[in-house]
């Protein structure tokens, strides 16, 4: 196949100060949860979206001076020479590709925690932001910054490009977004100074012109030196002269810079996820750029389409196409669109778990791409994988996400499958959840999967087939693979917080119910100790079909795991807005009379009760194992029959978020073939000096 000419654009290189990036594609700076002691995980990595076709590919943020510290947060650094090395590692597994390697450097001023270093924090005026964001609460404020903190605050820049420089980085970034680094002296309300690094508008820039001045002398004779700003907060400022205070930077440093990296203030917003913003949601906070400069532009938008890219660079939005997410879900996007393979795009849902990930202070995950993470500890390829014998048969029952994706790479390496799916709709949950208000960007777990199972003639799909285990023992296969989904429970938690019995009653529901159509006469209470997204969803679903809802919680907040993925705000906002009761930090004891009894999770709380016609229980998956457990309670029998191995995968084997059943799947198929069993991963361990 070859490239569709509308897309040829995206294939033009840029040039960015000395250096020419090959395409368009931009893999914008961001964290991968690897730090400074995963250097080989980081490398592989960002080595694979090289490989994939991204003409430029970024490091995460990386503190210039332990003044920075932003633990147990994974950062990366460039304190001092010894950390060159590290970055070299990364910058020539991306050379290796003909790709620019890029590198983000960070002072967290007053918006980190030192918490490691212990070095009192410092900014612009001493003025510390107020955050309820948990991991950025801190329980000391900034120092304002004197005249030598800014002369050293200048050398770290440089000293750092320097580094930069010598690890043979091509772009060098100063970051003045997010309350990092300069941007703090920009904001008016967190600059009170009234030296010359304060008051009007052209005395808060300066910094940022100094330093930007200060790395191009320093290494911008082979490295491009770009500036990653953000442009919201400013936007909300009108100027003197133009629109916005944002207006007027932009035209004040206009070419100072080789490149603007534009972006939100906001981690939390930036990152917002798919139920909550669709597709090229950045555009009003970056599409004024490109007119005030003549340098290139890049910004972010949850990109998967390649037609929204090219209406992006048409429109004269931006002029290299940033990512981070849908760069995880498919390392090879770009490649795939310049091979006229657009339809095999493994495009990013925006679910955010590669945000958990980061917060979880691992190596992000993604649902998509289950070897994200896994390139160099597990030597997983999102493109390439072992060959299988293709005389050995297997036999998946169940076609959800585990089950879909476990047929999908057993079919790519070769082995004669057989998927037998008990409805008609391939799927299970995912075919279901997508159905969910803001959800319907899931399905792509399933489209994905489905539309390359479909091309694959070593696959067999059977639609319609519940099998019981005599089927599987006739069926005659070699390997046999379980994947056969959970099922909702309507048990709920005790005093202890652990699983009790399930309430029995006509007017007690689970997900499972109302996924499958139930008809409900409100007031409903939804009882949620799933704390994710199930519970909000269907308070969402139920309250747009005009029924009264309230969610109780032994959580304090809706949906309490939200926050790992950054849509705990959103969801809060959204229950506010369609008028969802909401009670917090309670327990639910029994539901008699039309009445959910409640208990506050404090001794000596109290008790109470809601009035109510439904109850729903979002709490408690149970695998449903029943036929992989009849089949592995007879090994003779299954040994008689010729099946050499069976297992359970996915939610039926252990219940958890669709990306840890991909993961089942995928895992499975790598392996099934083994005849040793198979070592966890490699593991990165830190070698030991004198210093």
């Amino acid at each position: 196949m070859t490239r569709n000419p509308r897309y040829d654009i995206l294939f033009e290189p840029v040039k960015i100060g000395p250096v020419t990036a090959p395409n368009r594609f931009y893999c914008t700076p961001h964290a991968l949860g690897t730090g400074q002691q995963m250097p080989h995980t980081r490398a592989a990595m960002r080595e694979v979206r090289a490989e994939g076709g991204w003409g430029v590919v970024n490091t995460g943020y990386c503190s210039i001076h332990p003044s920075s510290d932003d633990a147990p947060l994974p950062y990366c650094r460039l304190w001092d020479d010894e950390d060159i090395k590290v970055h070299a590692l990364m910058v020539d597994a991306v050379h290796r590709h003909g790709a620019l390697a890029g590198v983000e450097l960070w002072h967290g001023g007053g918006g980190t925690g030192n918490r490691l270093t212990r070095i009192p924090l410092m900014s612009a005026s001493g003025v510390s932001t107020d955050s309820t964001y948990p991991g950025w609460m801190n329980l000391t404020r900034s120092r304002p910054m004197d005249k030598q903190d800014i002369r050293e605050f200048r050398r770290w820049h440089v000293d750092a490009a320097k580094r930069a420089r010598s690890a043979e980085f091509d772009i060098v970034y100063i970051y003045a977004g997010m309350n990092f680094g300069p941007y703090q002296f920009l904001l008016p309300w967190l600059n009170k100074r009234t030296d010359e690094y304060g008051g009007s508008l052209q005395n808060r820039v300066r910094l940022m012109r100094e330093i930007v001045e200060d790395m191009k002398e320093a290494v911008g004779q082979t490295c491009a030196i770009a500036v990653r700003f953000s442009t919201d907060e400013l936007l909300n400022i009108p100027g003197q002269t133009l629109e916005s205070e944002a207006h007027e930077i932009i035209t004040m440093l206009s070419d100072v810079p080789d490149l603007w990296d534009v972006k939100s203030s906001s981690w939390v917003r930036e990152t917002a996820s798919a139920r909550f913003t669709e597709e090229g949601a950045q555009e009003p906070i970056n599409s004024f750029v490109k007119p005030l400069t003549s340098k290139p532009v890049v910004g972010v938008g949850r990109f998967t389409s390649p037609d929204a890219m090219v209406s992006q660079i048409k429109r004269g939005i931006l002029d290299l196409i940033g990512a981070a997410r849908p760069s995880i879900a498919d390392p090879f996007l770009p490649k795939k669109i310049d091979e006229g393979r657009e339809d095999e795009i493994r495009e990013c849902i925006g679910c955010n778990i590669c945000v958990s990930g980061y917060h979880d202070c691992v190596p992000v995950r993604c649902t998509q791409n289950p070897t994200m993470g896994e390139e160099w500890r597990r030597n997983w390829h999102p493109e390439r994988i072992p060959p299988g014998d293709p005389d050995t048969s297997v036999l998946i029952v169940g076609a959800g996400p585990a089950g879909l994706e476990c047929a999908r790479a057993l079919g790519q390496r070769g082995f004669a499958v057989t998927l037998a799916e008990a409805r008609e709709e391939l799927g299970g949950r995912v075919s279901i959840e997508s159905k969910l208000p803001g959800l319907a960007t899931w399905a792509r777990v399933r489209d994905y999967r489905t539309n390359l199972i479909q091309t694959m003639g070593n696959v067999d799909i059977y639609r319609g087939s519940e099998l019981s285990a005599q089927d599987v023992i006739d069926f005659g296969c070699d390997h046999a693979v379980i994947a056969t989904g959970a099922t909702w429970t309507r048990e709920i938690l005790s005093s202890n917080g652990y699983p009790v019995d399930e309430i029995e009653d006509d007017a007690v529901f689970t997900p499972d119910n109302i996924l499958a159509g139930a008809e409900l006469q409100g007031p409903v209470v939804i009882y949620d100790f799933d704390h994710y997204y199930m519970g909000s969803c269907l308070a969402e679903l139920l309250r747009k079909r005009g029924i009264e809802v309230t969610i109780v919680t032994p959580a304090n907040a809706i949906s309490a795991w939200t926050f790992m993925n950054n849509e705990l705000g959103n969801i809060r906002v959204r229950m506010i807005e369609l008028g969802i009761g909401t009670v917090f930090e309670n327990y639910l004891t029994g539901f008699s009379d039309g009445a959910a009894n409640l208990a506050s999770v404090y001794p000596g709380g109290g008790v109470s009760s809601i009035d109510c016609g439904v109850l729903i229980v979002v709490g408690v998956r149970s695998g449903n194992d029943r036929l992989y457990q009849e089949l592995n309670s007879d090994a003779g029998r299954m040994a008689d029959a010729g099946i050499s191995s069976l297992q359970s995968i996915g939610d039926c084997r252990a219940p958890g978020a669709i990306a840890h059943a991909v993961y089942a799947g995928h895992e499975c198929a790598r392996n099934i073939d083994a005849n040793e069993p198979v070592a966890p991963f490699l593991v990165e361990r830190p070698s030991l000096s004198s210093n």
